[in-house]
């Protein structure tokens, strides 16, 4: 594999796609139709800007960590800064490639609502996989507003370019926000199917697995053993049952321990060794906010 390629800037990005000189120093917009083909068979990248990719037709590769997929029709991929990409071109990509990528760094919306907001579009963070797929009159609502981008970084850079770039940022990111809660909706059978897995999880976890050596269950793990990353994982379960990944957990962990209290002899200690916390006074704190009474409360009034 060929060396890591680091964008750090915007202008880094258009010497690497060969087109000129970045007409704003934080921000890009750039049309893929107008690409020239790279001749490197694998080229991983990491950038330090914010990337919202679509693409209506690609016949090349992308991986993004450890997996890699085929950009489909009408498919939109945001990624965060400092998140490996692979670019494998070894197939002709230049003819019919089509779509639009929008380039922003974290400089642009510093000190701002949407700067102090960026961290609850969890959506960066999503797999390749869980790319979101757009309908027709969804890829025209993003596609204007990337017409507004455009338009204003046509004009001269003045007092009021910031504050209008970044809502509009803003205003593409809630639409991103609004389809994605669209498409868990139409995945419904699907998701379900996931939550019935996440219950099936944490029941062998805590019925098979020796909680001492391997401790509590992560969001992380959860995600491992279901393919997905951990924020689309707790964004889906919060849709579906009102918990998200970390709740579904404590929630298990806490019908577990209701039961070794009652049933057991052990003490709360023993208890919470045996659930996998390291600490005693984690699992009190934790039961008694869960539940309203410390552990040593509730095994007397059971």
């Amino acid at each position: 594999m060929n060396k890591l390629l680091h964008l750090k800037t915007i202008s880094d990005l258009y010497r690497f796609l060969d087109l000129g000189y970045a007409n704003h120093p934080l921000i890009a917009v750039i049309d893929f139709s107008k690409l020239s083909d790279h001749s490197a068979e694998e080229i991983p990248i990491k950038t330090d800007f914010y990337s919202i990719m679509f693409k209506n037709y690609c016949r090349n590769h992308i991986r993004y960590g450890r997996k890699t997929v085929d950009f489909q029709d009408g498919s939109l991929l945001c990624i965060s800064p400092n998140q490996l990409i692979t670019i494998d071109n070894d197939v002709e990509i230049a003819e019919n490639m089509q779509g639009w990528g929008l380039f922003f760094h974290p400089d642009l919306i510093r000190g701002t609502p949407l700067g102090y907001r960026i961290k609850d579009y969890t959506f960066f963070t999503y797999e390749v996989s869980e790319a979101l797929h757009l309908s027709n009159k969804e890829k025209e609502t993003l596609y204007d507003c990337i017409v507004k981008i455009q338009e204003e970084l046509t004009q001269n850079i003045d007092y009021h370019s910031q504050n209008l770039l970044v809502s509009v940022i803003e205003l593409l990111l809630n639409y991103c926000s609004r389809f994605y809660s669209r498409q868990f909706i139409t995945r419904k059978s699907l998701n379900t199917d996931v939550v019935v897995k996440v219950e099936q999880i944490l029941r062998f976890h805590f019925e098979h697995e020796d909680k001492t050596a391997v401790g509590l269950p992560s969001v992380k793990f959860l995600a491992n053993q279901l393919n997905l990353s951990p924020n689309y994982l707790s964004d889906l379960l919060k849709r579906e049952t009102g918990l998200n990944a970390q709740d579904h957990i404590h929630y298990a962990v806490i019908e577990e321990a209701k039961n070794l209290l009652i049933q057991s002899n052990q003490s709360v200690s023993e208890v919470a060794y045996s659930l996998g916390f390291e600490y005693p006074q984690y699992f009190s704190r934790l039961f008694k906010q869960k539940t309203g009474k410390t552990p040593i409360e509730f095994r007397g009034t059971s």
